[in-house]
């Protein structure tokens, strides 16, 4: 069998490969997604399928901003046979954006909503099992059996969409696994890919190759890891192989946080050329979240290198990874190996500490007195007073010990995460293991304008913050969209012992980002950490309305994961490793969990919240509330 392999290059950007699929009538506001198409824009309508209007009025909405993908949940038969009124009323307005229909649990569903819709999502996970959390050891004649089953389940609907000419997303959901495959492969990425495989199979055993695979988790390293297996078990089944994926970090949350994790993972495989369609899962109003995709999409370009590169750079690249391996295992997340190094006088850095938050002397300037003793957000070191080695990696250079803290010289004319690729490539084949400090841009100018850094012939561009043209200063919400995926991607590869963010100019809210990034990225835990998922038809409360109230109460906890899922699709098993789940159990109604265990059943919606403190002070996790110090936005 071939060796795992999901992109030529980790240090030049190319479009992978994939197979065209069709998605509705291309004459009526259908398209071909895969090939050399864009990226496709999706979302999903937050509201009861059986409310037509307002199933209309979202989507009609949806489309008014740009969605070229609209989700819909079908719960169950009736649900999925309304949809035919959906789309009818949507035609009627003129409207023939294609729809998915959202399908667990109940395969009747989805041969209902097929002959209603472009597209039928289905879950592996759940399609054709109904999850126990059963631990059995299955014999090989009883795993073949289970197949055939889940096969009698899944033929029908691929035979129908395969006549009807439709589209299907085989979509497996970290936490959402079969009782089977966690039995033979756990919770695991690997089981994720295992399992939307056997799907497939099934689809090709027909002839049916208009499908699409996504999967998704709530974790960024999780789902990136996934993603890249995805692509490299396909690659290793063969050239056909190649269908197109679907792009998403499930249940990422609201505000910084659901878009800084959106960022790292989606941010991250696109820029490696994986991803023909995204979904920005924000517990918002859906609209929102198509303004994030396109802002995202809008900054790969301006992230990656392309392959075709003509400058000399791009060929001293080409020459070093043609003989090269990957600086990093794509697969198993691993940090790096350093030694631990004094970063200041009472902060180390390398081996098993902290990620180390860094800050220039200007920011410095403006928080410091506004810093408090019991502060968790506060700045370690300062960038111009460090003893760090800046280095240009596309430049032959030595390294005498690995206690010196290195990072890339600013003016480098690369992409900062391919310049810190190759940075750790070409400290390994040195056989150093030098702490890194990573920086989200590689000068003042790039920080600012987006264009490629203005090279600084003494070298010491990132010593003087005024060097070059009069700035342009990045809008906010693309800087931190940028340092995401720049700074978080690398976290996620196991590369970097500290981190800089210069491309949000606003001093505090530099500090903040740099935290909130290493706290998306699993790096760092300084505040409670929430997992919510986007809102559905399926969704038996208000989200947005409760996530405020929950975190109101509890968003003082540090270092506790609390999941808010609307439904029993995403919990319990979505919740992934949450310490804490708030789930809706049916109307008015909420469970609670500890973990993936339901402690509390059936409890009414107005007494829920209070009852979620009282579990989370019964396991000793609470404390007090303290007065939080906000750094001002400078």
């Amino acid at each position: 069998m071939k060796a795992l392999h999901y992109c030529d290059s980790p240090y030049l950007y190319q479009r992978r490969k994939t197979r065209e699929i069709i998605v509705g009538d291309p004459k009526h506001a259908g398209f071909v997604m895969g090939g050399e198409h864009p990226v496709v824009m999706q979302s999903m309508i937050t509201c009861d399928t059986m409310d037509t209007a307002e199933c209309v009025k979202q989507t009609l909405e949806l489309v008014a901003v740009g969605c070229q993908l609209v989700r819909i949940t079908a719960p169950t038969v009736k649900d999925a046979a309304n949809l035919q009124n959906i789309v009818a009323e949507l035609h009627q307005r003129g409207c023939n954006v294609p729809i998915v229909a959202d399908i667990h649990f109940k395969p009747e569903a989805a041969l209902e909503a097929v002959k209603w819709v472009e597209v039928v999502r289905v879950n592996p996970g759940n399609y054709a099992d109904s999850k126990k959390f059963a631990v059995k050891e299955y014999t090989e004649a009883q795993y073949a059996a289970e197949l055939k089953r889940i096969e009698d389940d899944f033929a029908p609907l691929v035979i129908e969409a395969k006549k009807l000419k439709r589209c299907l997303r085989i979509g497996t959901n970290h936490g959402s696994l079969s009782d089977r495959i966690m039995n033979r492969y756990g919770d695991t990425p690997l089981g994720m890919v295992e399992s939307a495989l056997e799907f497939a199979r099934i689809a090709r055993k027909h002839d049916f190759h208009n499908f699409k695979f996504s999967m998704k988790s709530s974790n960024p390293k999780v789902m990136i890891e996934c993603y890249r297996l995805l692509v490299a078990r396909l690659e290793q089944e063969g050239p056909d192989w190649n269908y197109p994926i679907h792009l998403g970090v499930t249940e990422a949350g609201e505000g910084e946080d659901g878009r800084i994790k959106s960022a790292i993972g989606i941010g991250s495989l696109l820029c490696d050329g994986l991803g023909d369609t995204i979904r920005v899962s924000l517990t918002e109003d859906s609209p929102r979240e198509i303004e994030v995709c396109r802002d995202l999409l809008a900054q790969i370009p301006q992230l990656s290198v392309a392959a075709n590169v003509s400058s000399r750079t791009g060929e001293d690249i080409r020459a070093f990874t043609s003989a090269a391996t990957f600086p990093f295992d794509p697969f198993r997340f691993e940090r790096r190996e350093t030694p631990e190094i004094e970063l200041t006088g009472h902060v180390k850095c390398g081996g098993e500490q902290l990620i180390r938050v860094v800050v220039t002397r200007a920011t410095w300037d403006k928080v410091a007195p506004k810093l408090r003793p019991k502060d968790d957000v506060k700045p370690e070191a300062v960038y111009e007073d460090l003893n760090v080695a800046e280095i240009d990696p596309t430049q032959d250079f030595e390294i005498n010990c690995d206690t010196q803290l290195v990072t890339v010289k600013d003016g480098v004319n690369l992409p900062a995460i391919t310049a810190f690729r190759l940075l750790e490539a070409k400290l390994k084949r040195l056989g150093r293991n030098n702490p890194i400090l990573l920086k989200d841009c590689l000068g003042f100018n790039e920080c600012r304008t987006g264009v490629a850094p203005v090279s600084n012939p003494s070298g010491n561009q990132n010593r003087n913050m005024e060097t070059g043209a009069t700035p342009v200063l990045l809008k906010p919400k693309i800087a931190l969209l940028r340092a995401s995926v720049v700074i978080g991607s690398l976290l996620a590869d196991g590369i970097g012992d500290a981190i800089l963010v210069r491309s949000e100019s606003g001093a505090g809210q530099s500090l903040r980002l740099a935290y909130n990034i290493l706290q998306a990225a699993g790096c760092r835990s300084f505040k409670t950490d929430y997992v919510a998922c986007p809102s559905c038809g399926r969704t038996l409360f208000n989200l947005q309305t409760v996530t405020a109230r929950i975190k109101a109460r509890t968003e003082h906890l540090k270092g506790v994961k609390i999941a808010i899922m609307g439904c029993i699709v995403n919990g319990p098993g979505e919740m992934a490793d949450a310490d804490f789940g708030y789930v809706g159990g049916a109307p008015g109604k909420i469970n609670l969990y500890v973990g993936k265990t339901p402690i509390k059943f059936n409890i009414p919606e107005a007494e829920a919240v209070e009852r979620l403190v009282d579990l989370i002070k019964e396991h000793n996790k609470w404390v007090g509330p303290e007065e939080k110090g906000a750094m001002a936005h400078s």
